[in-house]
C-alpha cells in the first residue's frame, strides 16, 4: 500500500513529488520523495516483474534494467568506460563502484574483524565467516556454501559441466583458471610469497590463512562463548566442545604415527633419561 501523507495534500501539492515530505513502503519503511519510484519499489515484495525479455525469458520490475539486459543480446557496447584501466561497464553505478578499486575507497567495514570492501554485497557475503552461515543450499544434494559462485561451480559436478580434469590426478573443475592453479600442487611452483616474512605458498588461500598469523585476525567466531579462531578447521574441532561430539569411537582413533599429512615429516620426540 502506498502511504501518501496527509499533510501532503493539505497543502495543497498538485504532483507526486514533495522535497519535504515522503511516500512510505508499509512493508519495509523505505521512503521516495516520488511517488511513481515507491510504485516501482513494490514491485519487488509483490514478485511483479512485467518487463519480460522474448528472448530467454527474464522478468525485470524495472525498465531501466530490462533495457540494460537487452544489451547482452543485442551485443550492443557497453557506455561507461573507465579512464585508468579501461573496464567497460553498461551502467554508471557500476562504474562508480569500480572507481574505488583505484581510490582506495573502502565504504563498507566489518566490524568483527575490520576487513573493507567497496560493495555491501562484499560485506554481507563476508560476514558469513563470521556467523557461519550458509545460505546457498544445492538442491540435489543438500551441500550449503556460503558464497554463491562457490554453490554455481558445485552444481556443476552434478550437472557434468566439470570439463576440465587435471592430467597427473584426474581431479574435475568447472574452470579452466582452477586447473591451471591446482597444478602448482603438482609442480611445486608457490607464486603467492608472503611480503612480510618471504614465505611463499601454492594456493592463494593458504596464503590468506597465513596472513593472519602476522595480522592477529580471527575472523572464526564460536556464537556459543565467542572464542575466535584464525582457521576454520580449528572453529570446527573447538566446536565439539560444546556438542560433545566424538569424531572417533572409542578406541579407534588413529595414532600419529599412522597419520602423514603432504609435505610433513614426523620425527619421534627426545627421550629424557634420568639420572
Amino acid at each position: 500500500m502506498v502511504n501518501v501523507p496527509s499533510k501532503l495534500r493539505a497543502h495543497g501539492c498538485a504532483q507526486d513529488t514533495c522535497k519535504n515530505y515522503y511516500f512510505t513502503c508499509q512493508q519495509c519503511d523505505k521512503r521516495y520523495t516520488k511517488k511513481g519510484n515507491l510504485k516501482v519499489h513494490i514491485r519487488v515484495h509483490a514478485g511483479e516483474t512485467p518487463y519480460t525479455c522474448t528472448q530467454c525469458g527474464k522478468g525485470f520490475y524495472q525498465q531501466g534494467s530490462f533495457i540494460v539486459h537487452m544489451r547482452i543480446h543485442s551485443g550492443e557496447k557497453s557506455y561507461f568506460t573507465c579512464q585508468q584501466c579501461g573496464s567497460s561497464f553498461t551502467q554508471k553505478g557500476s562504474l562508480k563502484v569500480h572507481m574505488r578499486i583505484h581510490t582506495g575507497e573502502s565504504s563498507f567495514t566489518c566490524q568483527q574483524c575490520g576487513k573493507c570492501f567497496i560493495q555491501k554485497g562484499g560485506l554481507k557475503s563476508h560476514m558469513c565467516v563470521h556467523t557461519g552461515e550458509k545460505p546457498y543450499n544445492c538442491k540435489l544434494c543438500g551441500k550449503s556454501f556460503t558464497h554463491k559462485r562457490s554453490l554455481n561451480s558445485h552444481i556443476k559436478i552434478h550437472t557434468g559441466e566439470s570439463s576440465f580434469t587435471c592430467k597427473l590426478c584426474e581431479k574435475s573443475f568447472s574452470r579452466k583458471e582452477s586447473v591451471k592453479k591446482h597444478m602448482n600442487i603438482h609442480t611445486g611452483v608457490k607464486p603467492y610469497v608472503c611480503y612480510q616474512c618471504g614465505k611463499s605458498f601454492t594456493q592463494k588461500p593458504t596464503l590468506s590463512t597465513h596472513m593472519r598469523g602476522h595480522t592477529g585476525e580471527k575472523p572464526y567466531t564460536c556464537n556459543l562463548c565467542g572464542k575466535s579462531f584464525s582457521q576454520k578447521g580449528n572453529l570446527t574441532i573447538h566446536m565439539r566442545i560444546h556438542t560433545g561430539e566424538k569424531p572417533f569411537p572409542p578406541g579407534s582413533a588413529p595414532s600419529t604415527d599412522s597419520i602423514r599429512l603432504p609435505g610433513c615429516r614426523f620425527r619421534p620426540a627426545p627421550r629424557f633419561l634420568s639420572c
